[in-house]
């Protein structure tokens, strides 16, 4: 690796983690990008071009083998790693302009599912021994790190072999009471469907499924799930719902009534959540709980996913929560503005109701505030 080459890339990583951005951009005809509490913000740097891309990014690509696949494909996944300060996930990439490459830090400290402030009834899942947990959102709302701290958790308080599959590996977990496994696709397997067909033979009590992206890997990991195993894996949709939806209609048609079979018996839990900016700064996630209760194996067998939003608010005794109810509780804690709310609900018309109806008297005495103020400056 060139020390030169390196360091150029490091100076950007280590500001970036300075300023507390999640993401760093690096493409080609455009400055580098920061993205902070959300927001692309440039920084006074100079245009970059292909000639400065390549002499920053190839020197830190794990191996030559690596940067040929990169140039051969348009796309590369890797981790990269500045000791003392962070782990980074990388993406490579091409684009119309050029190459392009986002950074992502990776915590080297795997928080608490306290410190992540996760519902409570999480807690459930640690003592879980069978069946598909999923955990869901879009890019960048912290699918991985509730991952980490729930399989940290497991990882202190049960013996037991865990086997995770990622692209790349992000939280490097230490053996504590467990056995931990970490697979990298690209450096310790082809596709994440080689690696999950693998797991099974290994001896595992939870196999992590970093990304549940096509028809061959769900379908590995729901039988993996139905026959016995306790699998994670994520998807990149936004509630329960949509996450059944999204798992039955990834199958031929004439295959999808087994499938809701199948995952009828074998669905054990959905987490989907949403990161949003936080009022004086930062930002939260509002996190939907679907939990099995004996109601939801019919639902998924009869192609009633569009009850599950009911369901789960039938279901708030026994821990489930839905997602226009999380952010409905930011809302009142003064967390997140209504706005910020309303844009991530998913009944908006519904949801703006219950805001006009819960915060309009609150904004009626805010208002007899300002004008008694006003009349009193007079």
């Amino acid at each position: 690796m060139s020390i030169v080459r390196s360091n150029r890339v490091d100076r950007f990583l280590q500001l970036m983690v300075e300023r507390g951005a999640s993401d760093l951009h690096f493409s080609v005809s455009r400055p580098p990008m920061f993205r902070l509490n959300g927001e692309i913000e440039p920084l006074r740097y100079r245009t970059i071009s292909n000639e400065d891309y390549v002499a920053m990014i190839q020197g830190i690509v794990p191996e030559p083998a690596y940067w040929q696949r990169f140039l051969a494909s348009g796309d590369l996944d890797f981790a990269y790693e500045i000791p003392g300060l962070a782990r980074f996930r990388v993406n490579l990439f091409m684009q119309e302009h050029g190459f392009g490459a986002v950074f992502r830090t990776i915590p080297t400290t795997i928080l608490t599912m306290e410190q992540l402030a996760l519902p409570s009834v999480l807690s459930r899942i640690l003592e879980m021994r069978a069946g598909l947990v999923l955990v869901t959102g879009p890019t960048g709302s912290g699918k991985s790190t509730t991952l980490a701290a729930i399989i940290d958790r497991m990882n202190a308080t049960r013996s037991m072999h865990i086997v995770t599959i990622e692209d790349p590996v992000e939280f490097v977990h230490q053996h504590k009471k467990a056995i931990i496994s970490q697979r990298e696709i690209g450096q310790h397997a082809l596709s994440f469907s080689d690696a999950l067909r693998a797991a099974v033979r290994e001896d595992p009590d939870l196999v992590l499924v970093g990304e549940m992206r096509d028809l061959e890997t769900i379908s590995l990991a729901l039988n993996a799930a139905s026959s016995g195993l306790l699998v994670f894996g994520t998807l990149h949709t936004n509630s329960a719902a949509k996450t059944v939806d999204r798992i039955i209609n990834v199958f031929p048609t004439e295959e999808q009534e087994a499938v809701r079979s199948v995952l009828a018996e074998c669905l054990k839990c959905v987490v989907a959540q949403q990161l949003l900016k936080r009022i004086g700064g930062g930002r939260c996630a509002a996190v939907e709980v679907m939990f099995s209760a004996p109601a939801l194996p019919n639902l998924i067998r009869e192609g009633k996913s569009h009850q599950l939003g009911s369901y789960i608010s039938s279901g708030k005794r026994l821990g489930m929560i839905s997602m226009d109810q999380a952010l409905y509780e930011h809302v009142e804690a003064g967390r997140i503005s209504r706005e910020a709310a309303i844009e991530k609900a998913l009944d908006k018309t519904d949801f703006r109701k219950r805001m006009a109806m819960v915060q309009g008297p609150q904004d009626a005495r805010l208002a007899e505030k300002a004008a008694a103020a006003s009349q009193g400056k007079r």
